[in-house]
């Protein structure tokens, strides 16, 4: 589970809930066809842009958001390091005894034991990395595209209030009914592009680049263990690859 992401929608919508309860009743914002045009308005647009499966899969996609199962590369590069001190040690084969729960790693690993060669490899993993990213790319431009059809379905909502209410100008009781769907379709439109979809958007790209960039560390470290190089030469390569402060101290590697 994402701690942060959890926070960050619970604390924001609790907050407009907070500032609407200061103030008016929380009835008072709530408006079935306002709901209908800039939900419904906006499920419906995504339909007509995208597959059905496409956008089953981009809700899948979205689940990262919330469940972040990713390991850091720290985590990985030791991972990769502990294979190639056994690889070191007791030849490819010993890799068949370690239970690895990453997928990508184990792959990589499976087809180093079976003796494929070091380029066919690559070439395999190259391309399961450029699938993954490709997906999660659908992903985020669908949240993306969300988020801008949102606040265009609460302005629509907004003409159609717009319109109840000039066409109702002689019966002063309609007015604040359609005064209500013409305002709070632009919220709704503006809750749903800010609070839900950019963010969520935001947080796809960013889990993209955390798994590619260990995908690339599982390549590079993989690439050395098979060249036979020193495991402590291949830690060292692959802590290239992230922050200084995140790396193994000196200390503690001695």
């Amino acid at each position: 589970m994402d701690i942060a992401t959890i926070i960050g929608i619970v604390t924001g919508f609790g907050l407009i809930l907070g500032a609407i309860l200061m103030d008016s009743p929380l009835s008072s914002f709530i408006n079935p066809p306002s709901l209908m045009v800039v939900f419904g308005g906006t499920f419906a647009t995504v339909l007509t842009a995208e597959r059905l499966g496409n956008v089953l899969n981009a809700v899948r996609v979205a689940l990262n958001a919330f469940f972040d199962k990713t390991k850091s590369p720290k985590q990985v590069i030791e991972l990769v390091g502990e294979l190639a001190n056994a690889a070191r040690k007791d030849g490819l084969l010993a890799l068949e005894g370690f239970q690895i729960d990453d997928p990508f790693l184990g792959k990589a690993v499976r087809m180093a034991v079976d003796g494929i060669a070091p380029f066919e490899i690559r070439a395999a993993l190259s391309g399961e990395l450029g699938s993954l990213a490709e997906r999660h790319k659908r992903g985020q431009k669908l949240f993306r595209f969300m988020a801008g059809i949102a606040p265009s379905m609460g302005m629509i909502g907004t003409l159609i209030g717009l319109v109840q209410m000039l066409q109702a100008l002689d019966d002063p009781s309609s007015i604040g009914p359609a005064m209500a769907v013409a305002l709070l379709t632009t919220l709704y439109g503006a809750i749903i592009a800010f609070m839900v979809c950019t963010p969520i958007a935001e947080k796809l790209e960013n889990r993209t680049k955390e798994e590619t960039l260990n995908m690339k560390i599982v390549m590079e470290g993989l690439e050395g263990i098979l060249r036979g190089e020193n495991p402590r030469l291949i830690v060292d390569r692959l802590e290239g690859f992230i922050a200084p402060n995140a790396r193994t101290p000196p200390d503690a590697e001695a």
